[in-house]
């Protein structure tokens, strides 16, 4: 089993709920050497030992529970509409999926968009930095395992709000991954503003606390 990936159509105005597949796929291997994306497949619900085990490698200390459909989520059809908006997080989006279906699109090197199925056993890892949007699939229905590393922040940033070239996170994921495009990009519009050119950002991790865990969240973000 592998998670499954394809480049989207251009049907920008379509339901957003829809596949938009393309006959262009990527695999899990590409999401992962080019995208950072993480995933994991044939996971069979939060007891499983494997999720234990990937919990414990990666310092996942906080759990939670959330269900993205109609009769659980108030103001679903608004909330679906603006975890679609796209956006970053100053830190991983973990989900394994429990039940139900649903996608995540991320953008490539070249600003196109891949959109990522996960179904129940599915476990996906966005890194920081990285734009990205969900939404339900048709079935209206994804009951997930929302995992972090200390306290949760869940804040979306959006890109059409953010000022990218000056992002920690957002240069942080272009450097480690789409480094031979955008830096370049990048220093030019700095010379072209007369600004110095970018700081190198130095990151730090804080040591992980004692898990918490909490049965069922309210969705505030995704």
């Amino acid at each position: 089993m592998t998670i499954l990936a394809w480049y989207m159509d251009d049907d920008v105005e379509g339901d957003q709920r829809l596949p938009h597949r393309t006959a262009e796929e990527v695999s899990a291997e590409s999401l992962t050497e080019k995208y950072g994306v993480l995933s994991w497949t044939g996971i069979n619900g939060v007891d499983d030992p494997r999720l234990a085990d990937i919990k414990r490698e990666r310092n996942y200390n906080y759990s939670d529970i959330i269900s993205v459909c109609p009769d659980k989520l108030p103001n679903f059809e608004e909330k679906i509409r603006s975890f679609f908006r796209e956006h970053i997080h100053y830190d991983e989006e973990i989900r394994f999926c429990v039940e139900g279906s649903g996608y995540f699109d991320i953008r490539d090197e070249n600003d196109r968009w891949i959109r990522i199925s996960v179904e129940a056993g599915d476990m996906i890892v966005l890194p920081e930095g990285i734009y990205h949007r969900f939404t339900c699939d048709s079935g209206d229905y994804i009951k997930a395992n929302r995992l972090f590393v200390g306290e949760p922040v869940w804040t979306p940033y959006n890109r059409d709000e953010i000022d990218e070239l000056r992002n920690e996170s957002r240069q942080k994921y272009v450097q480690s991954f789409f480094n031979s495009v955008e830096p370049s990009k990048r220093v030019k519009i700095d010379l072209e503003n007369n600004h110095e050119p970018e700081t190198v950002f130095e990151f730090t991790s804080a040591p992980a606390e004692p898990i918490a865990t909490v049965n069922e969240a309210s969705v505030s973000d995704n």
